[in-house]
């Protein structure tokens, strides 16, 4: 494939990006992700559309506002380039076909939902599910698994999460997995079908550990630091969607 091609998907990727941390930003706060148009957050100032192209106005004004030279969070054109890579990562391993326009759209999902549970905690219903229907309805066009698959995995990704859930609940006493990332693995199930489950549950909670144990040691919480599930449940979808095949191979060469 022409290196044209994954230029473009990164260039769409990091304005698709730009409009994801609008939506980081403003959907906690239950704020249209529509109007009023980009602001500076420190002196709501309208930012021109020079000043907003991905990545490159925040190296060109040095992370600052025009208007009042406030800093400006490393994390934009972090969310930007990030959108922009995963896009690259789609189109190179499906090609171009339409399911990259669905992975696309399910990759940009998953940014959303990671920033937004590391800032509060939580995962909107306003993203997962509409997304656990839109990954449901496109497995009937252009998905390989077919709908039984991907029903299966709505039935699979929710329903495990939900019994450890409540399992933990009754005999902790106290919630220890809220509804959000029962509703995201349902919406993972959706679009990469039942056979994503226990790898993604596997990587994601690897991932969990190696980040959340080194936490609390540092934090001295004892176990009672609250690190949201979220991202690592995000991070094994996207590590299942583009090496799962390469990783079950590994696996079972091992064995």
């Amino acid at each position: 494939m022409p290196a044209l091609f994954f230029v473009l998907a990164f260039v769409l990727g990091s304005v698709i990006g730009s409009f994801l941390n609008v939506c980081i930003y403003r959907i906690p706060a239950g704020q249209s992700v529509v109007f009023p148009a980009s602001r500076c957050p420190g002196c709501l100032a309208p930012i021109r559309w020079y000043q907003n192209i991905p990545v490159v106005s925040y190296l060109l004004l040095r992370g600052r506002c025009a208007g009042c030279r406030s800093r400006i969070s490393a994390r934009y054109p972090l969310v930007e380039a990030l959108t922009g890579l995963l896009f690259v990562l789609v189109l190179h391993r499906f090609g171009l076909q339409w399911a990259v326009i669905v992975f696309w759209i399910f990759a940009a999902a998953l940014v959303v939902i990671t920033f937004i549970d590391i800032d509060h905690q939580i995962i909107p219903d306003v993203i997962s599910l509409p997304g656990i229907v839109v990954g449901f309805l496109c497995t009937f066009a252009l998905f390989p698994q077919g709908w039984i698959s991907s029903l299966l995995g709505i039935l699979a990704g929710g329903g495990s999460l939900y019994v450890v859930a409540a399992g933990y609940e009754f005999f902790a006493k106290k919630e220890g997995m809220g509804g959000g990332d029962i509703k995201l693995l349902a919406m993972i199930g959706a679009f990469l079908g039942w056979k994503a489950i226990l790898p993604v549950i596997f990587i994601s909670s690897l991932l969990g550990s190696l980040v959340g144990v080194p936490l609390m040691l540092m934090k001295q919480a004892d176990g009672k630091l609250a690190i949201p599930f979220g991202p690592f449940l995000a991070a094994g979808a996207l590590i299942y969607l583009f090496w799962g095949r390469e990783l079950i191979q590994w696996y079972l060469s091992l064995l």
